[in-house]
C-alpha cells in the first residue's frame, strides 16, 4: 500500500509540474503576442496583401495551437484520476 501511495504521489507531482509549466507557457504566449501586435500597430498596421490578414495572426494562431495541447495535457490528461476511475469501474463489475 505504501508503495502504491508513492506511485500516486509521483504522478501527482508530475501533473502539478505540467500545470505550472502550462501557466508559464501561457504568460509567455500572452506577453510575446501582445508585443507582436503592438509592433504591428505601431508600424502602420500593414496587411499582407496576398491574404489580407495582419502578420501577427500567424504566430498567435500557430503558437495558440501548441498552447492548447499544453493545456489539455496539463488539465485533462490526468492519469491519476483516470486510473482511479477505471479501477472503480472494474471493481463494480
Amino acid at each position: 500500500m505504501n508503495e502504491e501511495m508513492t506511485e500516486k504521489e509521483r504522478l501527482l507531482w508530475k501533473q502539478a509540474k505540467k500545470r505550472v509549466e502550462f501557466k508559464r507557457h501561457l504568460w509567455t504566449y500572452l506577453i510575446v503576442n501582445l508585443f507582436l501586435w503592438i509592433v504591428w500597430a505601431m508600424t502602420g498596421m500593414e496587411f499582407d496583401h496576398r491574404e489580407f490578414v495582419p502578420w501577427p495572426v500567424w504566430s498567435t494562431v500557430g503558437w495558440g495551437i501548441g498552447l492548447a495541447f499544453s493545456y489539455f495535457g496539463a488539465y485533462h490528461g490526468t492519469t491519476v484520476n483516470a486510473v482511479d476511475k477505471e479501477y472503480e469501474k472494474m471493481k463494480n463489475k
